[in-house]
C-alpha cells in the first residue's frame, strides 16, 4: 500500500477552496497516478474523517514563453481532487 501522504500533495489555496470549505468541500492536489479509492484511503488515513465521495480533474500545464529567447516551455500537468465529507466532519487545515 502506498503512504497516504505521497498520494496527497497539498491543499489548493484559492477564494474558491476557501468557500467551498464551508460546505465541507476540500480541494487537493494530488499525485498524477492516484485513484478516487486511493485517495479516499488517504483522506480518511491522514485526518481520520468520514469521506463521502472524490471528483477528480486533470489540469494541462501552461504553454510559457521564455524572456531571453523566444523558446516555449511548458508547466507541469497537475490532478486534482475535490473531496466532499459526510456532514459532521472537518479537517482542520487553515485554522491557527
Amino acid at each position: 500500500m502506498k503512504d497516504p501522504r505521497d498520494i496527497i500533495l497539498k491543499p489548493i489555496v484559492s477564494e474558491k477552496s476557501y468557500a467551498l470549505i464551508e460546505q465541507g468541500v476540500y480541494t487537493f492536489e494530488v499525485a498524477p497516478a492516484a485513484s478516487k479509492p486511493e485517495i479516499h484511503d488517504a483522506v480518511e488515513a491522514i485526518w481520520g474523517v468520514k469521506v463521502a465521495k472524490v471528483n477528480t480533474l486533470n489540469r494541462k500545464g501552461k504553454v510559457r514563453r521564455s524572456r531571453g529567447s523566444n523558446r516555449l516551455g511548458t508547466r507541469k500537468d497537475t490532478k486534482r481532487a475535490i473531496v466532499t465529507l459526510a456532514a459532521g466532519n472537518e479537517i482542520p487545515l487553515f485554522e491557527s
